[in-house]
């Protein structure tokens, strides 16, 4: 990594922006004001004392440095990945690395003030030819570097400000998908579905499309296709659904923008109509969530350290009883999110950034909390979570955040323990536990309140963070016996 220049850095966290300080322990002592903790400290026992009135003091405020310092010269200070490490000088990065790396980190605030340069081709979908030796040399890159009819030149109302469309997916990507990997890439596979049925056809860029050309798309994508196996398939309905989901959000994202003067793909999804007749099926039974909850809540096995075991409990906990996206428990540093609230009353709510960065507010049941609590007491914390506290609600075995792959394993290890435990006369239930994951747990989350407790639609679409509350409303229509109860209650039977 080349050393930082502070002052090639822009602020745009103040209004007018500003570049940084030119000195690198000047812009370290700006960038620690504005972020509210310190990026990098070099600690000597006088600066220890300096700041503390005796040496007990200063073990009690710094021990971890006071620690190093009694076998080292110097210890430094600095910020990695959300939170604070201390090692002897010798073994630190230098203080322009950390400082280019915390201004990476919250690159939404600190931007470099070069130009940016052309496209990030690892944001473009990939065009795969059909006969690559017909097409001119570099056709992926430039594909789409191009802007067809639709493309608006007037800088006035282009708010993008980007003149083709590899600027303008690039943009598109950051805006709607930042927040989640999974999401980037669904949008990303199906922009390319997109991008190849267009070389095929000889259309395009995508701002040359037109609706008649979309509408082609639509019916090549829902027509049966022909396989190497001599077969003819379908694609599932969900799969279409979402091509043409992801490709409708692309023109409206841009026609709202201004990049183009109209929309082509406008009624292109019959996004509403797929959301009334969408209706999830990953459901654990009753008594397979109950098996679950008692194999979470007992021993470790033998295999299982105490602190990975208690660690995989309060994961579990978060998931079961809080009814999160895999992605909405993944820390983010920037907005210090996930973080609990804790009331007067010791009751937890969980606050979560969900899909379109929406903020949401959970209220934590308490048969959650014993979990979590008892997290918190073995990685060294208090039970219940301070007023001020920035800090990653789980971590991994070296002290940082736990990313999504890790937050899932953890789940899909609770799952499989849990498979092999139920009985081998009970094939039903060790297959759905060897195919749940974490979206399964959400699912779950839904029907108990939608379904086992009649939560009022509008309350349950809060709490899980839906767009529409007909996605809520379609887990009431896996209820059918619970429905016909409530029929059956409201028209007793006459039995005079």
């Amino acid at each position: 990594m080349n050393p930082v220049t502070p002052s090639s850095w822009l602020d745009t966290g103040c209004r007018p922006p500003q570049r940084l300080p030119g000195t690198t322990d000047a812009a370290i002592g700006y960038v620690a004001h504005a972020l509210g903790h310190p990026v990098y400290l070099r600690w000597t026992l006088t600066a220890l004392k300096r700041g503390c009135p005796s040496l007990a003091d200063a073990k009690r405020e710094h021990p971890a440095v006071f620690a190093l310092l009694l076998e080292h010269d110097a210890a430094i200070e600095y910020w990695e990945r959300g939170r604070l490490r201390v090692v002897p000088e010798a073994a630190a990065p230098s203080a322009s690395t950390v400082l280019e790396r915390v201004l990476r980190q919250h690159r939404r605030r600190f931007r470099p003030t070069e130009a940016e340069g052309p496209p990030d081709t690892a944001c473009i979908p990939t065009v795969v030819a059909p006969d690559a030796a017909s097409l001119p040399g570099g056709v992926r890159a430039a594909w789409f570097a191009r802007a067809g009819r639709f493309a608006n030149p007037v800088a006035l109302t282009n708010t993008l400000g980007v003149a083709d469309d590899a600027h303008a997916v690039k943009l598109f990507l950051r805006e709607r998908a930042s927040h989640s990997p999974h999401t980037r890439r669904a949008y990303s596979t199906e922009l390319r579905r997109l991008a190849d049925w267009c070389v095929r056809e000889h259309l395009g860029p995508f701002s040359d499309l037109t609706r008649q050309d979309l509408m082609a798309y639509r019916d090549a994508i829902q027509a049966p296709q022909h396989h190497g196996d001599g077969k003819t398939r379908r694609a599932a309905p969900a799969s279409i659904s979402r091509a043409l989901a992801a490709t409708s959000s692309l023109f409206a994202w841009w026609h709202r923008t201004g990049y183009l003067t109209v929309n082509p793909a406008e009624g292109l999804a019959a996004g509403r109509r797929a959301r009334m007749t969408w209706t999830p099926v990953r459901f654990l039974p009753a008594a397979a969530l109950a098996h679950c909850d008692a194999v979470a809540a007992g021993d470790a096995p033998e295999d299982v350290p105490s602190t990975i075991w208690t660690r995989r409990g309060a994961i579990w906990a978060l998931y079961r009883y809080g009814g999160v996206r895999l992605a909405e428990l993944v820390w983010d540093e920037e907005r210090a999110l996930p973080h609990i609230d804790v009331d007067e009353a010791r009751q937890w709510t969980l606050h979560v950034l969900g899909k379109g960065q929406r903020p949401r507010a959970i209220p934590l049941p308490t048969a959650c909390l014993p979990a979590l609590r008892a997290y918190r007491r073995a990685v060294g914390l208090p039970p219940d979570p301070p007023a001020d506290e920035r800090l990653p609600l789980i971590h991994s075995e070296r002290g940082r955040a736990l990313g999504a792959s890790g937050l899932y394993d953890e789940v899909r290890a609770v799952f499989a323990l849990a498979a092999t435990s139920v009985p081998v006369e009970d094939r039903t239930m060790r297959a759905a536990l060897e195919a749940a994951s974490t979206h399964w747990l959400r699912h779950g989350y839904a029907r108990t309140l939608v379904v086992d407790h009649g939560v009022p639609l509008p309350v349950a679409q809060a709490l899980l963070g839906h767009a529409s509350v007909q996605t809520t409303a379609a887990y009431a229509r896996t209820g059918q016996s619970e429905a016909r109860a409530f029929v059956e209650g409201s028209f007793p039977t006459n039995d005079r």
